[in-house]
């Protein structure tokens, strides 16, 4: 926030993705408090990720972290990115928390133990559920990375659907706090990019699917980007069928 304040440069890196002095600040304090925990386990970050798969097959947990979600949102300065550490066990996301740092909104969630809301540091914690799909639906929609078909959009919810543009890992919280009903993504994300708030999203009754219908897995091999998905909030509902009557993949 420091960095948020005041005028700032902005690199950009081989992926044509900004990096800023933030990003990398925000990098080192995570490392350092999660060096701090016992047991120290491995990172994986979006500022620390060149981690051969050769010593990442063999992990069974590790902390998965991106200390900067929706550095595009953080250029603009519409507050709408988040600080996302997830910890994966076996290749599942079992705990994660996601920060937005201009709001203070902070979600948790650990497997087993529901998923939860602060609105503010000293605030009450609140315990956070989705919703049965809406009618009409809500689909959450990225904020820099282009619309949703919007052909395939009406097929998978109908003519009437509303889309809720939002930047960030924020559009699977919307979903967990019961604002809305599905996020589409197509094209790529890394998978610090969903670890920490599809953990939130499972919590509190949710799902993140790959376009088959099976839930979104981490560490799968040498490539850490993830492949397309449908994060629901009603999970209740055959989206696997949905997502084959609506044409995808």
């Amino acid at each position: 926030m420091e960095v948020y304040r005041q005028d700032f440069d902005v690199e950009v890196k081989a992926d044509h993705s900004p990096l800023t002095a933030a990003d990398l600040a925000a990098q080192k304090v995570i490392a350092a408090g999660l060096a701090e925990l016992d047991p120290v386990l491995p990172v994986v970050s979006e500022e620390a990720s060149h981690i051969p798969w050769e010593q990442r097959r063999g992990w069974s947990r590790y902390w998965l972290v991106d200390p900067l979600d929706g550095t595009r949102e953080f250029v603009k300065r519409n507050g709408e990115f988040t600080v996302n550490i997830a910890l994966i066990e076996q290749g599942e996301t079992v705990m994660g928390v996601v920060l937005a740092p201009v709001t203070g909104d902070l979600f948790a969630a650990a497997r087993g133990h529901g998923a939860w809301w602060q609105v503010q540091a000293d605030a009450e914690w609140e315990r956070i559920f989705t919703r049965t799909l809406a009618n009409p639906p809500v689909a959450a929609g990225s904020r820099s990375h282009g619309d949703q078909a919007e052909a395939v959009m009406r097929r998978l919810l109908g003519e009437d659907y509303l889309l809720q543009p939002l930047g960030s890992s924020l559009k699977f919280c919307l979903l967990a706090r019961g604002a809305a009903d599905v996020y589409l993504r197509r094209g790529p994300t890394s998978e610090w990019d969903t670890a920490a708030a599809q953990c939130v999203l499972e919590e509190s009754g949710g799902a993140v699917l790959d376009l088959s219908g099976k839930s979104l897995r981490y560490n799968r091999g040498e490539s850490v980007i993830n492949p397309e998905f449908l994060a629901v909030g009603d999970s209740g509902i055959d989206w696997a069928s949905r997502m084959r009557d609506a044409g995808l993949p």
